[in-house]
């Protein structure tokens, strides 16, 4: 039981990437803060966990929502271990000249703003129990950029510093800093991520994971919970490809 007594967040949770770690987690013995948007959805995961994991409905952009699931963490369980920072949103494939100011600042909200307020707010926290793991979703698209998703992709690169410069200012505080670089997945951004969801598209986008499959959620999963994990105790500032060999 690799995460057992730890206590974990995991936003975006609801569903994709964010489920699968969350209920990883709790099969290691982690207690679990299910934070989604969709309160409906963090609360049925939750359920489905059962008495390890709870849920609650947060905006993670904002300083009131990483309050929030800091005092759900603390309240039902006593500490906090592990921040797993993974929702995020893209923009359609698309001309980086016709993405609407909405979905850009709504990117920068999400994937980004979202980190700044999750450092500042859980960082005493996580020190406060002789340290703790703070991972990042990130993308091999912050890596090899392509065309069609520029500013998610600028998104995602900036995870991935951030990340690493936190890896180091945090450091003394035995506060770990990783992020995770997943390929194209099966998950509900896929069909943003690729335009136009067709056999003939998803073949193309596939053909190019020399392991040939997109990633799962349970690839995810199996990478945070190691990262999380005792195992990883002098892991940091790493953006883990979980892609299959896309990055070679």
């Amino acid at each position: 039981m690799r995460m057992e007594g730890k206590t974990a967040i995991v936003t975006g949770a609801g569903s994709g990437f964010g489920e699968a770690i969350a209920t990883r987690f709790a099969e290691e013995g982690a207690n679990v803060v299910i934070a989604d948007i969709r309160e409906d959805a963090a609360h049925a995961v939750a359920s489905a966990i059962g008495a390890s994991a709870v849920g609650i409905g947060v905006d993670v952009a904002t300083r009131a929502g990483n309050i929030a699931m800091r005092d759900c963490a603390a309240e039902s369980f006593g500490r906090l271990d592990t921040f797993v920072l993974n929702a995020g949103v893209t923009h359609k494939n698309q001309s980086a000249l016709t993405v609407s100011e909405a979905d850009f600042d709504l990117i920068t909200a999400v994937n980004m703003k979202a980190m700044f307020h999750a450092t500042q707010v859980m960082a005493d926290d996580l020190a406060a129990f002789g340290g703790g793991s703070i991972i990042a979703t990130a993308s091999t698209a912050g890596l090899r950029p392509r065309p069609g998703l520029v500013w998610y992709n600028a998104s995602k690169a900036w995870v991935i510093n951030a990340c690493k410069c936190l890896a180091v200012e945090l450091a003394p505080r035995n506060i770990r800093v990783n992020s995770l670089c997943p390929v194209a997945s099966p998950t509900a951004m896929l069909s943003d991520f690729m335009g136009e969801d067709t056999p003939e598209i998803r073949e193309k986008f596939q053909a190019v994971i020399p392991l040939g499959r997109f990633s799962q959620p349970r690839d995810m999963a199996n990478a945070a919970l190691y990262l999380a994990s005792d195992q990883a105790d002098f892991i940091t500032g790493v953006a883990l490809e979980v892609d299959g060999g896309r990055c070679v």
